[in-house]
């Protein structure tokens, strides 16, 4: 065997020996800060909700999981929240921070397991399968993806068959604090929950959510006008939403159709979206005949 061969060989049985030394570490983990509604939701769905130690201020159902301890906003986390409840694994969804934090905890012997957010149905199975090889209960994990791919596709299906020759378009709304409206556009869970349930997102101008001129917001025409269900400025009755003169000259404000989601369900890409496919679907287009 030549020299290059041997070093070859040789780290590959470093890696190995490291990958297996964290898996057993993980598998072991009893005190998990689970970070993202959805990761919190796969956890439970999973049956290990025994091992969660705090969650953060996203992760509200099921209800059980609001008496956890509460770290913060996910996007919005301090490093010392986070490992005050000294974690032995944190297991976040992509995006979670900020990037000043997240070097933090990473750097602490802590297990760090980064979930990626993905808005499809192979998304959704990808999440599952990532937390489930993070507890250590890969079979579990695969058949519950398993079977919300399946509920996903038929959901799927439904909705299409509901959308028909005429799909409409929806306007996702994140905010509209101070009159001003943000939007959701493309590579968003809005964009992608939307599809999913057989529309058209009105905006397709750029990535991400935005706030858009009142005339950028007529002009996109939106059949349906969609929010997450919540307090705050989504607190608006709906005629005071509705006559906001971004979206008042809208057909979707002119017909009155606005629709109101639970935030977690509508866009959370977890183990209930199909669910939400199904609720949103029959908000849109009227329940299946």
């Amino acid at each position: 065997m030549s020299l290059f061969s041997r070093l070859f060989t040789g780290l590959n049985i470093v890696i190995l020996t490291l990958f297996a030394a964290q898996m057993g570490r993980a598998e072991s983990a009893t005190r998990i800060v689970s970070i993202g509604g959805s990761v919190t939701e796969i956890v439970y769905a999973l049956g290990q909700q025994n091992r969660l130690v705090a969650r953060d201020t996203t992760s509200s159902f099921p209800a059980a999981a609001e008496e956890l301890p509460n770290v913060g906003y996910a996007r919005a986390l301090s490093p010392e929240g986070v490992l005050s409840v000294d974690p032995d694994m944190i297991i976040a969804t992509e995006g979670s921070g900020p990037p000043a934090t997240l070097d933090v905890l990473k750097q602490a012997n802590v297990i760090y397991v980064e979930v990626p957010e993905i808005y499809s149905a192979a998304g959704v199975a990808t999440k599952i399968e990532t937390v489930g090889t993070a507890l250590g209960k890969d079979e579990a994990a695969q058949a519950l993806s398993a079977r919300v791919t399946t509920e996903l596709a038929d959901a799927q299906r439904r909705a299409t068959a509901a959308a028909g020759d005429h799909p409409k378009r929806i306007l996702f709304v994140l905010s509209t604090q101070g009159g001003r409206v943000m939007v959701g556009g493309r590579d968003t869970a809005a964009d992608g929950i939307i599809q999913m349930a057989g529309g058209i997102n009105a905006i397709t101008q750029f990535s991400g959510y935005k706030q858009m001129t009142d005339e950028a917001i007529a002009a996109a025409a939106p059949d349906v006008i969609l929010a997450m269900d919540r307090g705050g400025d989504h607190g608006l009755t709906k005629t005071s939403m509705l006559e906001l003169p971004a979206l008042a000259l809208t057909p979707a404000a002119q017909s009155g159709h606005l629709i109101r989601m639970n935030g977690l369900h509508l866009l959370g890409f977890g183990p209930r979206t199909a669910s939400a496919v199904a609720e949103l679907s029959t908000a849109i287009y009227g329940a299946a005949q």
